[in-house]
C-alpha cells in the first residue's frame, strides 16, 4: 500500500553489489586504506572512518548511498514531499558537523535516520503552532508521494485518511507510532531513532494507536507493543 524505499533510493546496482559483498567483513584502520582504493567499494563503517579523517570524497559516497534512504523517510513521516530536499540536505550538513562524535560506524544508517527524525519533527511542531496562531495553513497530504503504484483506490482513500489524523497527533506520538507500525523498526530500533527511552517510545505508540483506532472509520491493523 505504501510507495517502498526503493522508488526513491539513489544508490546505483554497482554500489549495492559492493555492500552485500562485504557484509560482515571488519572496518579497517584509515591507515590500511589504500588513498587510491575505490571509496564505492568500501562499506559504511570504513566510509566513516576515513570522513571522519576529513576525507570527503568518502563522506560524498555515504551521501550518494543513503540520499535516497533520507528523502524516504522524510516522506513517508510527513506525508508530502514539501521541504524534503531542504530536510536531506540539513541531514547530511548536521551529520558531518557531528560525525566526529560517531562511536559506531557501522550504525551510521540508523545514527543518520535519528537525526531526520529529529529534523521533520521540528518541522512539524513549528508549522502545529503556526496553524495555531493562524499563520499558516495545513499541509496537505500527498498521496501519490507515499502509495505504492498498485494501490487500490480504498487504499488510498485509507492513506489519506490515516495521514490526515496522524497531522493531530502530537509529533512525537505520530513519528513513533509511524516507525514501528509503517516502517516496522523493532521497538528498540524505534527508541533509537527518537532518541528516547523503550518505556517512552511504547507509551507514545500506544497513545499514537488509540486515537487512530477511536477515530479510523476503519478497523485498522495497527500493533501498539
Amino acid at each position: 500500500m505504501l510507495r517502498p524505499y526503493s522508488v526513491v533510493h539513489s544508490s546505483s546496482q554497482a554500489a549495492r553489489r559492493s555492500r552485500l559483498k562485504l557484509v560482515g567483513r571488519p572496518a579497517r584502520s584509515v591507515s590500511s586504506l589504500s588513498a587510491n582504493e575505490p571509496r564505492t567499494e568500501l562499506e559504511d563503517a570504513e566510509l566513516v572512518v576515513l570522513a571522519q579523517s576529513q576525507d570527503m570524497t568518502a563522506y560524498e559516497v555515504l551521501y550518494r548511498r543513503h540520499a535516497g534512504y533520507v528523502m524516504s523517510l522524510a516522506v513517508r513521516i510527513q506525508g508530502s514531499v514539501v521541504d524534503v530536499e531542504d530536510i536531506a540536505h540539513d541531514a547530511f550538513l548536521k551529520a558531518h558537523e557531528q560525525l566526529g562524535d560517531l562511536r559506531d560506524p557501522p550504525a551510521f544508517r540508523s545514527w543518520l535516520g535519528a537525526i531526520v527524525v529529529r529534523l521533520v519533527a521540528t518541522r512539524m511542531r513549528r508549522r502545529r503552532l503556526l496553524e495555531r496562531l493562524g499563520l499558516s495553513a495545513g499541509e496537505p497530504v500527498e498521496i501519490e508521494a507515499i502509495a505504492a503504484a498498485e494501490a487500490s483506490p480504498e487504499d488510498r482513500a485509507q492513506l489519506a485518511q490515516l495521514y490526515a489524523l496522524l497531522q493531530t497527533v502530537p509529533a512525537g506520538d505520530r513519528i513513533a507510532w509511524m516507525l514501528r507500525t509503517i516502517e516496522r523498526h523493532p521497538l528498540d530500533e524505534v527508541a533509537r531513532l527518537c532518541r528516547c527511552s523503550l518505556a517512552t517510545a511504547k507509551r507514545r505508540i500506544t497513545r499514537a494507536q488509540r486515537f487512530l483506532s477511536s477515530h479510523f472509520v476503519a478497523a485498522f491493523p495497527g500493533e501498539a507493543t
